[in-house]
């Protein structure tokens, strides 16, 4: 369970981006799922939200390639 929020600091301001990453006011941190911790100080974080960065969670803008498709043939 997350701890209680907070209050008394400044929000993080997070910009949503349906065509692309989440965009984070840093510096953050991120918890994986498999509890690791990874940390950024940027002023702005890009956060992968597709899953096919090689970076992740970091962007590294891998959203912009195309996904691969079988053809109808093969």
């Amino acid at each position: 369970m997350s701890p209680a929020p907070d209050e008394s600091g400044p929000a993080r301001r997070v910009l949503v981006d349906p065509e692309g990453p989440l965009l984070v006011e840093g510096p953050v941190e991120v918890v994986l799922e498999d509890g690791s911790t990874v940390r950024s100080d940027r002023v702005m974080v890009a956060v992968c939200a597709c899953g096919r960065s090689g970076r992740y969670p970091w962007c590294d803008t891998s959203h912009r390639t195309p996904a691969r498709t079988r053809d109808a043939d093969g």
